[in-house]
């Protein structure tokens, strides 16, 4: 059971931690060749169908290597550089798949010369380490399959972007450009914000919903909407019919990237995916399967801070697996430092409270803390789903950093300051005028 600490706790304990190991990604894989999946994994990788490039087919080769299946795509006049898709959160499944390059970048980075390669990476779970080290196999397997490339970019989707932040700090020699599309930039302190909303809701209701138990699903997270105004709530109507919930949906837009345009709607939207993130996980053996283990508010100041005075009255936790939490090395959850070498250009959706827009304040935070600012241009795209954005959006992203690395034409960004990301039209200059009407993109006035 996951337990409260008083901050002295957690203070000397940090003190005491100078070492750590790391730990593996999955169970060892003892005599297992490296063409078999690791124990209790099973692979589905179907044939790819070869895509056309003025009218010729292009060589998809396909595999098993370290553990982890594999596709490999060269078109037939290949320019030499190489991208590496990284893909998101497979849940705790024991199927190893491999995806193509979504957002229609299969096609555009065939048609424009480019060879693609993507891993199902080891292991699935929430396990960083597992994605990071196969993907930098596969680049290398690419090489001697194929011929070792020109240029290596990497990019990819969801916990891809917390491969890709970690992969360009592990190897940082490896890669020339990075593409990370709705990452966890924030590396733990994603794990941190669901806590957050567990524990706030707990503070603001009285109804006590931590550690979660059997009944949490079933009777604690409807007493607790009851309890602060949320049922009904809707991205139409999305203003609780209580004092405290009303403190609870800001302290969680707070907590989730600052005032900003959608934030009321968005908050109704995922507010129920948000509470259900809190139910027991079904198993808890590692970080890699519950990354609440690693989690903690012990030094997390929440605003506004009345009507309920919050910061006195939540509870507090301390990461059950500390040594991981503060472990440099490349552990299954590991810390990104943001110290890039190369370019960075990154999309996020505004009202993604999944993975929020917060994830971009952090790791431009640590990107400049290092003085690295240079390296890294960030957008904002006006919707709420995770991950939602346009091909033209994507494609646009990919064209500039492309170019940047090529050229070293560093493209524009959006700020990412308070005052600018609370500003009625913030996030309008990336976003694609013709998706509006898209997914949830009405949540928002039309840009002009």
């Amino acid at each position: 059971m996951r337990r409260t600490l008083l901050f002295r706790v957690l203070v000397s304990t940090v003190a005491a931690v100078t070492a750590v190991t790391t730990v593996p990604s999955v169970a060892a894989a003892g005599g297992t060749p490296g063409n078999q999946p690791l124990p209790g994994y099973t692979i589905v990788n179907p044939a790819l169908t070869p895509a056309t490039v003025d009218g010729r087919p292009t060589t998809v080769r396909q595999g098993t290597h370290r553990h982890a299946a594999y596709i490999i795509e060269v078109p037939p006049r290949w320019n030499g550089d190489l991208v590496m898709w990284a893909h998101g959160y497979r849940g705790q499944g024991t199927v190893l798949t491999v995806d193509p390059p979504s957002y229609g970048m299969r096609q555009r980075l065939l048609d424009q010369g480019y060879a693609w390669a993507a891993s199902s990476y080891s292991g699935n779970g929430f396990d960083i380490r597992a994605g990071v080290v196969s993907t930098k196999e596969l680049a290398d397997l690419f090489g001697g399959l194929v011929r070792r490339p020109h240029r290596t970019y990497i990019a990819g989707v969801s916990m891809g972007g917390y491969v890709i932040g970690r992969s360009l700090e592990e190897y940082p020699g490896l890669y020339d450009g990075a593409l990370p599309l709705c990452g966890v930039m924030g590396d733990q302190r994603l794990i941190d914000y669901f806590l957050d909303f567990q524990l706030t809701a707990e503070a603001l209701s009285g109804v006590a919903s931590y550690p979660a138990g059997p009944d949490y699903l079933g009777t604690v997270v409807p007493a607790t909407q009851a309890r602060l105004g949320l049922v009904g709530l809707s991205p139409t109507a999305p203003e609780p019919t209580d004092a405290a919930g009303r403190q609870f949906r800001d302290i969680v837009v707070n907590q989730s990237g600052g005032p900003r345009p959608g934030a009321a709607a968005s908050f109704a939207y995922w507010k129920d995916f948000l509470f259900g993130l809190g139910a027991p996980p079904e198993a808890s053996d590692t970080p890699a399967q519950d990354p609440g283990l690693i989690s903690t508010n012990v030094f997390t100041r929440y605003a506004p801070n009345a009507p309920v005075n919050v910061n006195r009255s939540v509870r507090r936790v301390a990461p059950e697996e500390l040594a991981q939490r503060l472990s440099p090395r490349l552990t299954q959850v590991p810390r990104i430092e943001g110290r890039p070498r190369v370019p960075v250009l990154s999309l996020h959706s505004l009202g993604d409270m999944f993975v929020p827009f917060v994830n971009e304040q952090q790791y431009k935070a640590d990107v400049d803390r290092h003085g690295r600012a240079r390296l890294l241009v960030q957008r904002a795209i006006r919707a709420t789903e995770h991950c939602e954005f346009s091909p033209a959006e994507v494609g646009t992203a990919w064209d500039d950093l492309v170019n940047w690395v090529r050229h070293d034409r560093r493209p524009a960004g959006d700020r990412l300051d308070p005052r600018s990301v609370a500003a009625p039209d913030y996030g309008c200059r990336f976003s694609d005028r013709a998706a509006y009407g898209t997914g949830t993109r009405r949540l928002y006035p039309a840009c002009a």
